[in-house]
């Protein structure tokens, strides 16, 4: 066993634990191979590969899997014109900050899921990942699409890539990413069909939450935008465990 503290997790046994961290080293190999992430970037998302698949088992890393391909896909549409426009994703992938501000929520559920067994925890990491699949192919999406877009707060035209802007194909890829998440961890099992809809909703409601704050307080300079993602994420979760608690 892990610990008796993380009595519940996938990896309680040597064995399993063994498989959680070769396929964590060869994920993060690969990641930083197709320059996902950077130097501290590939250790910061091996650590949250770790703690979900060990927590959560292999249904949570192939959510997270399928999170890196979409939001890798996404970045690089269009990569010569957000180049030119000065919204492309630096070549050499996101660093720990980054990855950390996406990952730390859905790694932080699968741990508490690890010490409690309570399901809710898999509903609300999921949400945390729907949220941040969401937001990312969102915004890439918006910025291949076109050279404006909408502030969430006034609805007035903006550049694309505007703190708080969004468009309409931006947040329909979104969504339809948030819902890949869904469906693949409906398929391995981690959540219900039935509860399918929370972590789409809640992940696309983290989106918008995502953008008023880009409107209000990071275009003010009060905080980070990997504050905002991070903040983004655990709003999402939050949301996921309340209508699993109202339902």
């Amino acid at each position: 066993m892990l610990t008796p503290f993380l009595a519940h997790a996938w990896a309680s046994s040597p064995e399993r634990l063994a498989i959680a961290a070769a396929v964590t080293l060869g994920f993060a190999v690969l990641a930083r191979a197709l320059r996902g992430v950077n130097r501290s970037g590939a250790p910061a998302g091996g650590l949250a590969c770790f703690l979900l698949f060990a927590g959560a088992g292999p249904t949570a890393f192939a959510t997270l899997a399928a999170l890196f391909v979409m939001t890798w896909v996404a970045t690089r549409l269009g990569y010569r014109r957000k180049l030119a426009l000065g919204l492309a994703e630096r070549r050499d992938g996101r660093n720990a900050w980054q990855v950390l501000a996406n990952l730390a929520v859905a790694a932080l559920g699968s741990v508490v899921f690890s010490a409690t067994g309570n399901r809710v925890w898999l509903v609300a990491t999921l949400a945390a990942l729907a949220e941040a699949a969401t937001d990312t192919v969102a915004s890439e999406i918006g910025q291949y699409r076109g050279p404006d877009a909408r502030m969430i707060t006034t609805w007035e035209r903006v550049p694309a890539g505007t703190d708080g802007g969004i468009t309409i194909p931006g947040s329909i890829a979104g969504m339809a990413a948030g819902l890949v998440i869904a469906a693949v961890a409906a398929m391995g099992g981690m959540i219900l069909q039935s509860q399918l809809w929370i972590p789409v909703a809640a992940g696309f409601a983290g989106m918008l939450i995502d953008s008023l704050l880009g409107a209000t307080v990071q275009r003010r300079g009060w905080i980070s935008n990997q504050a905002v993602n991070f903040f983004s994420t655990l709003a999402a979760a939050a949301l996921a465990y309340a209508f699993l608690r109202l339902a």
